[in-house]
């Protein structure tokens, strides 16, 4: 029953107030909150997510959200998800200085102009339009050019839907794809593969050591792999649990009945 409430609860939050902030961080304080996570919770209006002023971490997918005016305060913010909502408008973004990766696939982005207002925003480094994992796309993304040109936008990307355009991995990735691409493609001469040039390492020295980072991008998804691995570990805590449950009711019943005599 409590479950069953919780969950009503949860369909029926369509505006963001202090009261669900403060229960779903446990601060008192909205401006000491710096990572909240509200996915799926039918939200449409972010009511007064613009006082945690030293937010950096926000996840907001799987909403009915419209309007990000109430974000244009969110100075600190690094890492924000917005995927599976209705935003069609962002400019209320240009303002979140600090904004490092964006996830906003799944929504209603007409077009690359539509960008154009997160072009000041210099230390924007990963942007995702298209999430093909959860079938989410923008109608943007219909452009055969959109990946072209958003990298013109912003020219020191290095991340886009999720694959690497700069930097480290990005030559294996290209590598990979385009050898991909030239066997679908079925480029053959005389029955074999054209002649590639000479093969070279695909990674440099010293690539694959484990090195300390300071990227936001990087920290979000080493949070996101913890979150999961402790979503596992409870569930696998429950069902051991309830197996332990359903073992013992079996072992009682299967015992024969005493009579007294």
């Amino acid at each position: 029953m409590d479950l069953k409430r919780e969950k009503h609860n949860e369909t029926e939050c369509a505006k963001i107030t202090t009261v669900l902030l403060k229960s779903r961080t446990g601060e008192f304080d909205l401006g000491s909150i710096m990572f909240l996570k509200l996915r799926n919770l039918g939200i449409y209006d972010l009511g007064c997510i613009g006082e945690c002023i030293n937010l950096e971490r926000l996840d907001l997918s799987g909403n009915n959200i419209t309007n990000l005016g109430p974000l244009s305060s969110l100075r600190r913010l690094l890492v924000l998800n917005l995927s599976a909502n209705r935003i069609s408008n962002l400019e209320p973004l240009s303002s979140c200085e600090s904004l490092q990766s964006l996830n906003v696939a799944g929504n209603v982005i007409p077009s690359v102009d539509n960008l154009h207002a997160l072009k000041s925003l210099k230390k924007l480094e990963s942007i995702r339009l298209k999430d093909n994992t959860y079938n989410y796309t923008n109608p943007v993304c219909k452009n055969s050019l959109y990946r072209t040109l958003i990298l013109e936008i912003f020219p020191n990307m290095k991340v886009l839907d999720g694959e690497r355009v700069v930097g480290r991995g990005s030559d294996l990735y290209q590598l990979c794809k385009d050898i991909d691409d030239t066997i679908k493609a079925g480029m053959y001469k005389n029955g074999q593969l054209p002649e590639l040039p000479d093969t070279k390492p695909w990674v440099d020295d010293g690539f694959w050591e484990i090195k300390i980072s300071n990227n936001a991008i990087v920290d979000e998804a080493y949070k996101q792999f913890s979150d999961v691995l402790h979503e596992c570990r409870l569930l696998n805590s429950r069902a051991a649990h309830v197996i332990s449950q359903n073992e013992r009711t079996v072992s009682l019943k299967s015992q024969p009945k005493q009579y007294a005599v």
